[in-house]
């Protein structure tokens, strides 16, 4: 029962960094909330049920799914956000929201009301550990697997290479940046190309887990995530997946050994604010001096 729900938690906490990584990369650059990062989380997953439907073949599906929730990132970048990037973090912050409630409500026109398949549950075989009172689902091995790859990408990106020392340099000032001789506004693109991807694989990963998505999906990772990217330090990629491991383990393990005195998504709130009386900056952020 233990390692079970051990791993469960850490299922969870995977599909939450993943949800959460694309806004950490945003605000890591633009020091703005993209509450439509939440929107490609359901995007993705519509798109790829969609190739499913014409093609059979789930590859296809999933790669068009995140490749196309990709290049949306970058229009979302190029029209929405650019033109904001002189006016106030709240204005961008409306923006992305009115966006978001756009997404939905245009997946509900689009797709329909109503939950659809997302099947491919059938090729994905479980394994059963009796000793340790274990059972291993192939979709769990599919979140874990994808999860681990995307994120040593991300690392050997921000860490090991010229587009991770610009993403840097950007983060830290821009218009440095910029006189430096860095093309920020690539720079910047690539980061949202690369966020909305991210959440495009966690809305698809989602919706193979629990064989269902819906226009609504989005509603519930839309301030998850808020509480995942506070959590870990505004903008920090290895505390946020810090924080939605914390947040994942504490969810299932007071579910499972406590019961759900509170609704499971109240949880993360409590734990963020639980943890923020201990560490006001976040799990790895930094104390500012001023």
């Amino acid at each position: 029962m233990f390692f079970q729900q051990i791993v469960n938690g850490i299922v969870v906490g995977s599909v939450y960094a993943l949800t959460a990584m694309g806004a950490t990369l945003v605000y890591g650059i633009m020091r703005i909330l993209d509450i439509s990062n939440a929107g490609a989380y359901a995007l993705g997953a519509y798109i790829s049920f969609f190739f499913l439907l014409q093609t059979g073949n789930p590859l296809v599906a999933v790669v068009m799914g995140v490749a196309l929730t990709a290049v949306f990132g970058f229009i979302v970048q190029k029209f929405l956000y650019a033109p904001l990037m002189d006016k106030s973090p709240n204005v961008a912050l409306i923006a992305g929201i009115g966006l978001f409630i756009f997404l939905q409500d245009f997946l509900r026109l689009v797709g329909g009301p109503q939950a659809r398949e997302l099947n491919f549950g059938a090729m994905l075989p479980s394994v059963r550990l009796p000793g340790l009172g274990l059972t291993l689902y192939g979709t769990w091995f599919l979140i874990l697997g994808a999860t681990a790859v995307l994120l040593l990408v991300l690392w050997y990106l921000l860490n090991r290479s010229t587009v991770g020392l610009a993403w840097r340099a950007t983060a830290q000032d821009l218009e440095t940046a910029k006189a430096m001789g860095i093309n920020t506004n690539r720079v910047v693109a690539f980061n949202f190309i690369l966020g909305y991807g991210f959440a495009a694989v966690a809305g698809i990963l989602v919706g193979i887990l629990y064989n269902s998505i819906y226009p609504m999906m989005g509603d519930v990772p839309a301030y998850k995530m808020l509480a995942v990217i506070v959590l870990g330090g505004l903008g920090n990629p290895l505390g946020t997946v810090l924080a939605a491991l914390v947040i994942g383990m504490a969810e299932t393990l007071i579910g499972g050994y406590v019961g759900f005195f509170l609704p499971r998504d109240a949880i993360a709130f409590v734990v963020l604010i639980l943890i923020l009386l201990w560490r006001p900056q976040g799990l790895l952020g930094r104390r500012r001096v001023s």
